[in-house]
């Protein structure tokens, strides 16, 4: 099996894990408070990157990472928008809202285009503006029509965007930074713990084996498509995995509709035809930008 091969069977295990497994296993976990699946996810993530680091033999790295004070700022800012977009993804999921989250996804690679041309002076192509152009219409009808901003989906889009930017600008391998940012978070986790406990709402074996063997699974969840995800990003390339990221939010979709009967009706269609078209229009974009630049190395 070639290197392109192997990366493209990850990528697509990636993001069939970010769309359909991630959706179903938090659905599984519904009757759990959001907050408190967070703290799972959280806990049992840090422990499993704690022997990752070693395995990876990045030591040295997060060694010298906790030295650099610029980057640890960063790191936390990071931090911050991981955990909020984690947190309102749990939530959406539990209150039946994965179209809202599908819908998240597909604006996402759009937002970070224009916060690339806002904090990084990108330059930006005209097919590009029309495509935000089009998403920005398609979040305006929604409005109209519903009467109210689609919250969930700008939130997922924004918050990852942020934190994918973030994450560029400072260039930290992701089981590193991940590790790091979940090292952050375990004073907070610890805190919710606390907080639950004294109130008496912690689920955690206080409910079926069923529900604590499950959210001791969180870490899995989390990581193991990442780990997937880095496999594919070292063996392909942008483009290719661009074309793919598609695959997560069209689980989603296809998961609210079919599997979990959330209502799509005349003016969400509309929504998300518009989306669709705007990515289309940014796909295609994409892979004339990518020919130009391919066709310049091989004159030089």
């Amino acid at each position: 099996m070639t290197e392109i091969k192997l990366g493209q069977i990850y990528a697509v295990l990636a993001f069939l894990f970010w769309g359909a497994i991630a959706p179903i296993y938090f659905k599984e976990v519904s009757s759990v408070e959001p907050l408190e699946v967070l703290i799972h996810r959280i806990i049992w993530s840090f422990f499993i990157l704690i022997p990752l680091i070693f395995i990876t033999k990045q030591v040295d790295i997060y060694k010298t990472l906790i030295k650099d004070f610029t980057k640890l700022k960063y790191l936390a800012l990071s931090t911050f928008f991981i955990s909020l977009n984690w947190l309102v993804f749990i939530w959406a999921v539990t209150n039946d809202k994965i179209m809202e989250t599908a819908l998240g996804y597909y604006i996402n690679p759009l937002v970070s285009i224009f916060l690339g041309y806002l904090f990084f002076q990108e330059r930006m192509t005209k097919n590009q503006y029309i495509a935000i152009f089009i998403a920005f219409i398609a979040v305006f009808y929604q409005v109209l029509s519903l009467g109210s901003l689609p919250l969930v989906s700008l939130t997922l889009a924004f918050s990852f965007a942020f934190y994918g930017m973030i994450r560029k600008k400072i260039n930290v391998g992701s089981i590193v930074g991940l590790f790091v940012e979940t090292l952050i978070m375990i004073p907070f986790a610890l805190i919710g713990i606390y907080y639950l406990y004294t109130t008496n709402s912690i689920s955690f074996l206080n409910s079926s084996t069923y529900i604590n063997i499950m959210l001791s699974l969180g870490g899995i969840i989390t990581i193991t498509p990442l780990l997937l995800f880095n496999g594919a990003a070292t063996r392909l390339k942008l483009t290719t995995l661009g074309f793919l990221q598609y695959l997560g939010p069209t689980c989603a979709f296809l998961l609210a509709i079919f599997i979990y009967n959330e209502e799509f009706n005349f003016d969400k269609m509309i929504t998300f035809i518009l989306i669709w078209i705007a990515l289309a229009i940014f796909s295609l974009d994409s892979i004339k930008k990518y020919r130009k630049q391919k066709k310049l190395k091989k004159d030089n």
